[in-house]
């Protein structure tokens, strides 16, 4: 596995460019395009509540986006994932793993009590990625995704102190 590091992306960042031009190549190349934020990532990103983490894979100095995870937090109770995305020939290497725990500790420390996601249950490594980190079925919607496709809404609860 290359090295990488799990990078947030900062509002002003000179890579802010590059890194959403990457992460709409990838976008665009895994999802169907009712279900992609390529028309929106930098939209949805100037958001308050949202945030973004990249795996960066460096090869040649010049740091590569492996994956991504959008995050938002819309209330101090709760907050989802968005997206999480890995390019194919990065998965199965622990790039999507290292970006959930990421992202979990951000909410974490944004003292949310519920992380909650959606999920296709045909995508078995999600699934099998989500329940590892602790995440449970809470309930399966119908459609959600089209009129053929359900989602799990998934969820991780904090405990409190």
């Amino acid at each position: 596995m290359a090295r990488f590091v799990v990078v947030e992306l900062e509002r002003n960042s000179p890579k802010w460019t590059k890194v959403i031009d990457e992460i709409v190549r990838i976008e665009k190349k895994i999802f169907p395009k009712h279900e992609s934020l390529a028309r929106s990532f930098d939209e949805e990103l100037k958001k308050r509540n949202s945030g973004l983490l990249f795996s960066e894979v460096d090869g040649d100095g010049d740091g590569h986006v492996a994956g991504y995870v959008m995050y938002s937090w819309p209330s101090s109770l709760c907050a989802s994932i968005t997206k999480l995305a890995v390019k194919e020939n990065f998965r199965g290497q622990g790039y999507g793993e290292e970006l959930l725990k990421a992202a979990i500790e951000k909410c974490r420390t944004r003292r949310v009590h519920r992380i909650s996601l959606h999920v296709d249950p045909l995508r078995t490594p999600a699934m099998t990625l989500y329940k590892k980190l602790g995440f449970q079925v809470d309930n399966l919607i119908e459609g959600y995704y089209a009129p053929d496709r359900h989602a799990y809404r998934m969820y991780l609860d904090f405990e409190s102190n």
